[in-house]
């Protein structure tokens, strides 16, 4: 299953940076000042993810962290007191606004994964990157990280097929009530096929 993105995805993108660009520059501001006055490091946290059509590149986040090597998933005393609630409200999610503009991501659409996650995708499953990754997504609005790794992806192919600038929007709306109710913030199983880097 393949399906490239809509007619006007890239205006409707460009739109909603538009639209969300002063209040997250607000919240951005708030999250440079707690990281730098609760722990020593950047500000921004960088990591290599795949995109459209298996492509590479480089996504932003804002450090939850302790600078220096962390695993993919971290004990709790590696995350920082800023970047506890930083993670609970999916802020340091922010700084990737600067790939949506460049173009390397979507407002709404499948959540980049890790090279080693992508190579573990069958024929179907590679379906999700037939369009950009994104901010948001359908995964992430019916449970995130509280569902099973072959259902978040099944829910990503679900979008790929259904995508419409509507559908998009009622994401986005959809994903402020996912925020504020926490559901699917905390980080992945342990088991979780996600997390082993090692077949």
């Amino acid at each position: 299953m393949s399906r490239s993105p809509y007619r006007g995805k890239r205006v409707v993108d460009l739109a909603f940076a538009t639209v969300f660009a002063v209040p997250a520059l607000g919240l951005g501001l708030a999250a440079v000042i707690a990281i730098k006055a609760t722990s020593r490091g950047p500000v921004f946290f960088l990591q290599e993810r795949v995109g459209k059509d298996g492509r590479t590149f480089a996504v932003y986040k804002f450090r939850t962290m302790i600078h220096g090597d962390n695993p993919l998933i971290p004990s709790d005393d590696r995350i920082t007191s800023a970047g506890k609630w930083l993670r609970r409200f999916s802020i340091d999610e922010l700084p990737q606004l600067i790939n949506i503009v460049r173009g390397n991501m979507s407002f709404v659409g499948p959540r980049p994964t890790l090279q080693f996650q992508v190579d573990r995708y069958t024929d179907q499953q590679r379906g999700r990157l037939a369009v950009r990754p994104g901010l948001t997504g359908w995964a992430q609005i019916n449970g995130r990280n509280a569902i099973e790794w072959d259902e978040r992806i099944s829910l990503d192919l679900d979008y790929v097929r259904r995508q419409s600038a509507l559908l998009d929007l009622k994401i986005v709306m959809r994903t402020f009530t996912a925020l504020l109710s926490g559901n699917g913030v905390d980080g992945h199983s342990a088991s979780d096929p996600l997390t082993q880097s090692d077949p």
